[in-house]
């Protein structure tokens, strides 16, 4: 069992719980699966996973395994977009710029191992040390350092005070809490070391993992997180290569729930088929095109560089976006037009790029975009090179990208070499300057809207696409850190306008979430948080 870095250190008076635990670590910490019911469940699924490491992925597949599995410090409420301590006692800032953190005393991983203030320090401290591509360490941007008080403490100390996102970026993807044992400092834990050590200590342990093919959960009697004892002790979940299949296995009952990622079709049948039932909640999820500003047509690094040019560019692409026909054409409306960076219902979301492309009512201008182009100097038909990726969003997005590279080509104004990648090579691929214009689609972390600007926009964001607007930059330090409502409001609206008039991305749709499950199935919960926790599903 590891040792604890302060063992003379008792912490008197601590906090109140906010929210009270139902599974408690007892002499049993450190078991599996003691006191959950119901018989096994599974889970079909098309997300990918790209690593099991936190610090190596950022992705809705990897994190819907990572939630399940990991502690963390704070934690969304089930049924509530509202963060509150999980696997910590309390949570405040004592300071404008320090955020202190107690955690829970007797707190373990699965493996034995305790569970202290030096492994959230780590699980910290490796993010910004390895800072992968791939990962999320860009939600710690505001993050100077950590600091472990004692066994149970933990000091945050950030560059900006009184930063309003910071409680909320300790439930994301850059959050989970792992064991130092088992997870280097310096690079990637690989996903077979991960499950071998045992090193989780959420409402579920994960048994057996094939990546891409099935994980196996067993309920974890050690969690001590709000989210209590998981109803149902085994899980399994089985990815699917594509929604055709993930479709036939539900309609077949070969598998209790289904979510993530069916088409328009597929749910439309499977809701009036007996025996199936739909379950849906908001849907925070958007669609995007991103430009490469090194590698985009006159982008920095093209022989023929110009900043006006390829400003005019990503401009009269937006000019000839038909968002309402890609939501109607291709998703029968379970997609909304999106025209804002910042998905509609959040505060201060507004529709930027409607107000300044097309026809200004949210349509197409074929004849707005060659006026765009031919002001700046530019005669002929410029070629994009468009890159879609198959399967990570949908089979519906090899019909979403033909409709938009038929949208960009009307009256010639543009020449599309449309091009697709799976996922795998996908996600490797575009940080690395590999595409100068590329499909990528975002859940929101946490439920603010500075969550669709401070990951995409801040220094280039986790795109890495060398958009770097010192007023966009400003403008999102300023929105972070306002205490005011109102006045952040108005700096979240400025940071959507300032960032459509560069147009280092397209919004095309916003969707919803939605799951199918056999009529046996209870306890599917899809909220404000976004998170898909195995641990509320029961079968009756």
């Amino acid at each position: 069992m590891k040792k604890t870095l302060f063992t003379s250190v008792a912490l008197a008076g601590a906090a109140a719980l906010l929210l009270s635990s139902c599974a408690s670590g007892g002499d049993n910490a450190g078991g599996n699966g003691g006191g959950s019911g119901g018989g096994s469940i599974t889970v079909g699924t098309t997300d990918v996973v790209t690593a099991l490491d936190p610090a190596g992925s950022y992705d809705n597949g990897s994190f819907a395994v990572m939630t399940n599995v990991y502690p963390f410090l704070l934690n969304h409420e089930i049924g509530s977009s509202d963060v509150a301590p999980d696997i910590a006692e309390s949570a405040e800032f004592t300071s404008p710029t320090e955020y202190t953190v107690k955690l829970k005393a007797g707190l373990k991983f699965a493996n034995g191992n305790d569970l202290t203030s030096s492994d959230v320090k780590h699980s910290f401290d490796r993010q910004v040390a390895i800072a992968d591509p791939s990962g999320p360490s860009s939600l710690l941007a505001n993050l100077d350092k950590v600091e472990a008080v004692d066994d149970t403490t933990v000091v945050f100390h950030l560059k900006d005070g009184n930063d309003q996102t910071f409680p909320q970026v300790l439930s994301t993807p850059v959050a989970p809490i792992v064991d130092e044992d088992v997870f280097p400092a310096d690079k990637l834990a690989t996903d077979e070391e991960i499950v071998k050590g045992k090193a989780f200590a959420g409402q579920y342990t994960l048994e057996n993992f094939k990546k891409n093919d099935l994980a196996s959960y067993k309920a974890y009697d050690g969690y001590q997180g709000q989210w209590g004892a998981a109803k149902t002790a085994d899980v399994n979940v089985k990815y699917f290569a594509n929604e055709t299949n993930l479709s036939q296995a539900m309609e077949t009952k070969a598998i209790d729930v289904a979510f993530r990622s069916l088409s328009a079709t597929d749910t439309e049948k499977l809701g009036k088929t007996d025996g199936l039932k739909l379950v849906d909640g908001p849907g925070g999820a958007i669609r995007y095109i991103v430009f490469n500003f090194d590698t985009q047509p006159f982008g920095a690094k093209t022989p023929d560089a110009d900043p006006a040019k390829a400003l005019a560019v990503r401009q009269a692409a937006a000019d000839l976006i038909d968002r309402q026909k890609i939501a109607t054409q291709v998703y029968k409306d379970t997609f909304t037009p999106l025209y804002s960076p910042v998905a509609q219902g959040f505060t201060g979301a507004t529709d930027a790029f409607q107000e300044l492309y097309g026809d200004k009512q949210g349509g197409p201008d074929a004849a707005a975009a060659k006026a765009r182009l031919e002001a700046a100097g530019i005669t002929e038909p410029v070629t994009l090179q468009l890159q879609y990726n198959p399967d990570h969003y949908g089979d519906a997005s090899a019909e979403e990208y033909a409709l938009v590279k038929q949208q960009l080509e009307a009256d010639g104004v543009f020449k599309v070499d449309l091009q697709s990648t799976e996922w795998g090579q996908y996600s490797e691929d575009f940080p690395k300057d590999a595409y100068p214009m590329y499909q990528l689609g975002w859940f929101p972390d946490f439920s603010d809207a500075d969550n669709f600007l401070t990951p995409f926009f801040e220094n280039g964001g986790f795109f890495n696409n060398h958009y770097n607007s010192a007023t966009t930059n400003e403008l999102i330090a300023k929105e972070r850190v306002e205490t005011d409502a109102d006045a952040r409001t108005k700096l979240i609206e400025d940071t959507q306008a300032e960032v459509a008039k560069d147009v280092p991305m397209i919004p095309l749709l916003q969707g919803t979430q939605v799951a199918v499950t056999t009529d046996a199935i209870d306890g599917v919960v899809l909220d404000g948080s976004f998170k898909f926790r195995l641990g509320t599903i029961t079968k009756n």
